[in-house]
């Protein structure tokens, strides 16, 4: 039976059904709202470096378009296909391309390679000092998170639960898995973590599997969660975000599932605790902040698991994964807010807006900046003053 997916961001699925909207309507009365803002005193200023125009203004449903870094620039992406490289220091541009395709995943960077893939299922791979195409290969179906490399592989996820591997050199195929595909799924996939012995990625059937990268063949696999529910809504349990991989231990979280903590060298389970997010995680201080589906912030005991502290002021506001900013954790909403939390309490601590049209792309660390692409095709740089 072909895969439906549906496109759900952080209300409940039964909100979507019956047509709700975020911020404002002609049936208010009647909706769940978010939360309004509430103010507090600022204990820190948050300092704009640059601000960047990459392109056309973002699809709201296309919120798979995270930017990317090498140690002098950052790479983005908008979906009408253009590519631009920005100097991080300056906000200068380096280069851009403009590929004439759409553009639903990415942006990747690895070993001198850019690489995004498109709604078609093709991917390209572009010189990161210039911005010419290097090769373009063609996989299964439509590509949501961004291929990754280690120089030797390209690893790309398509919206049809296939994994492929291919030569970073020419694009060729190596080999490709294919996982079991539920009837209904987030829309979204996650974002492989490849490094030089190890392919790492999350399936909508909650499975967290690791690769060999020269061969494809299995080296462990973990359940993150087991489908629970009568209906194939309620059933859903999609690994969504990009596996965390912090030392020898990685942490992934699903889909109305669980949060875990499992072993780099052999898959076993360290530790779960009950959450339902489709982001990728975030850890710093001994600690693993989660994006909830609701928009609740989390903080979790890496060691352990359990939960230190819950932030719900931002409940509905769809906000983005959680980031690192000097000391902080970052977030952003669909108002195009950046809120920074305390990683202790998780009490606010500062705030400002990016743009009117709101953030729905992950946001990006490097040093001590915080790369956010807004949705009306700006790339914007912060740092804490």
């Amino acid at each position: 039976m072909k895969k439906l997916n549906l496109l759900l961001s952080t209300l409940a699925c039964t909100l979507l059904l019956s047509g709700c909207s975020w911020f404002g309507g002609d049936d208010d009365e009647a909706e769940i709202q978010p939360a309004e803002l509430v103010e507090f005193e600022q204990e820190a200023t948050i300092t704009k470096q640059w601000s960047a125009n990459i392109g056309a203004d973002n699809k709201d449903f296309w919120n798979s378009l995270r930017p990317a870094a090498s140690t002098e620039l950052v790479f983005a992406a908008d979906h009408e296909g253009k590519i631009t490289a920005i100097d991080l220091a300056t906000g200068e541009r380096r280069w851009s391309t403009e590929l004439e395709q759409l553009v639903s995943g990415g942006v990747g960077y690895g070993s001198g390679l850019v690489m995004v893939g498109t709604i078609e299922g093709q991917v390209y791979a572009l010189n990161a000092d210039d911005g010419a195409i290097v090769w373009t290969s063609t996989v299964s179906s439509e590509i949501l998170s961004s291929p990754q490399s280690n120089g030797q592989v390209v690893v790309v996820q398509t919206i049809d639960n296939k994994l492929f591997a291919l030569n970073a050199a020419d694009g060729s195929a190596i080999w490709q898995h294919e996982d079991d595909a539920p009837l209904l799924s987030v829309r979204g996939t996650s974002t492989p973590v490849v490094t030089e012995k190890m392919v790492l990625t999350g399936f909508d059937s909650g499975k967290l599997i690791a690769f060999n990268p020269e061969n494809g063949s299995l080296i462990w696999e973990a359940r993150m969660a087991l489908p629970k529910g009568r209906t194939d809504l309620e059933r859903m349990v999609d690994l969504d975000g990009s596996p965390l991989l912090a030392g020898d231990v990685i942490y992934a979280v699903t889909y109305q599932g669980r949060l875990g903590a499992i072993s780099r060298g052999t898959g076993r389970s360290l530790w779960f605790q009950d959450s339902n997010s489709y982001q990728t995680p975030a850890q710093s201080l001994d600690q693993v902040y989660v994006s909830e589906a609701d928009s609740t912030v989390r903080s979790f005991r890496a060691g352990s698991g359990q939960v230190i502290w819950s932030n719900e002021d931002l409940f509905l506001r769809r906000v983005t994964s959680p980031a690192k900013l000097g000391g902080t954790i970052a977030v952003a909403d669909a108002e195009g807010y950046l809120h920074l939390l305390d990683p202790l309490d998780g009490h606010f601590v500062a705030r400002t807006k990016v743009h009117s049209s709101g953030v729905s792309a992950p946001m990006l660390t490097v040093g001590d900046s915080l790369i956010v692409q807004a949705n009306n095709g700006s790339l914007n740089a912060f740092k804490i003053q």
